[in-house]
């Protein structure tokens, strides 16, 4: 049996299936549009590797043995499957079936990237989904466990593909009735002693804010420490406390009560999409990739016209 799944060729098999159909060696040849003397090679070669005849030679006539009966069963199987798999590839081609798995840094890149999500099986049902919001995606990515993840840009890495997506910007966020609120602009020196409502230290985002502040001799202890970032957003709402977020975020929260106000020196941060350097990204994932684009288009079209007024 090694022997045979080593040496037996799909093109044999095709041969073979093909003279069942016309249980002639001339008929079949000119059908195939080869020559007679090579089909008749190919099928006493198939002979000699099984070890056993396919055919009785009658004259003119030939017949099925019982062991060509059993093997067009089988090459009949084959081919069945290989249709199959290959339909399958279509399908996923034309995004009809499969899945993707998306992960995301928690806070402001997990809910942009659940909104893109969210569009995105709008657009093909078909596929199935898995998010995952985590405080760090490049370990799973590197065991291959997501097809793609957002995040902020890592160090490079030989394991990995990174394709930068855009430079973010993080403003101080109050209530629109806040007493800050008719302010532009604040320095860094300046936030220090506002009460406010922030991830917990462990957070990839909060390590990095208190890194920056820490930098400048700021130290920053909020009221409250939340890990969701839509329970912090609607704390702000409230008028319980002021927070940081992106530009991004802060255009999709944003819902007439909230005012954003600028940090001197500009608080930014790079976005990327990663994903394994080795993993082949399909039809679905590129879509996904591009969704993403657009959406951080749309929103930093808004972003620069705020920008405008705020000169």
């Amino acid at each position: 049996m090694k022997k045979l799944v080593k040496k037996m060729e799909l093109k044999q098999l095709e041969y073979f299936m093909a003279i069942c159909e016309e249980m002639h060696f001339t008929k079949t040849a000119d059908k195939l549009r080869i020559g007679q003397p090579t089909l008749s090679y190919q099928i006493k070669a198939l002979e000699e590797e099984l070890g056993i005849r396919l055919f009785d030679r009658l004259g003119k006539k030939i017949a099925l043995t019982e062991a060509g009966k059993i093997l067009l069963e089988h090459s009949q199987q084959i081919f069945n499957i290989i249709k199959s798999a290959n339909d399958q590839l279509q399908e996923l081609q034309k995004l009809n079936r499969g899945k993707l798995i998306i992960g995301a840094l928690s806070g402001d890149l997990s809910h942009i990237a659940s909104m893109a999500l969210l569009e995105f099986h709008a657009m093909y049902p078909q596929i199935q989904l898995q998010f995952f919001v985590l405080d760090d995606v490049i370990e799973k990515i590197k065991q291959n466990e997501l097809d793609l993840a957002l995040t902020i840009m890592p160090k490079e890495d030989d394991g990995l593909n990174i394709i930068p997506l855009y430079e973010e910007e993080f403003c101080l966020v109050v209530h629109s009735e806040h007493l800050l609120a008719n302010r532009n602009y604040l320095d860094l020196s300046q936030i220090e002693d506002i009460p406010f409502i922030l991830n917990p230290r462990d957070h990839s985002f909060r390590k990095w804010f208190d890194d920056l502040c820490g930098n400048q001799g700021i130290l920053i202890e909020p009221i409250i420490e939340s890990s969701d970032i839509k329970s912090i957003v609607s704390l702000v709402k409230e008028g319980r406390g002021a927070t940081i977020l992106s530009r991004t975020l802060y255009n999709l929260e944003d819902n007439g009560s909230l005012r954003a106000i600028r940090i001197k020196p500009a608080l930014q941060r790079k976005v990327t999409i990663i994903h394994h350097k080795e993993k082949h990204i399909g039809a679905a994932a590129n879509i996904f990739k591009n969704l993403l684009n657009s959406y951080i288009e749309k929103y930093s079209r808004i972003d620069s016209l705020l920008n405008d007024l705020y000169k």
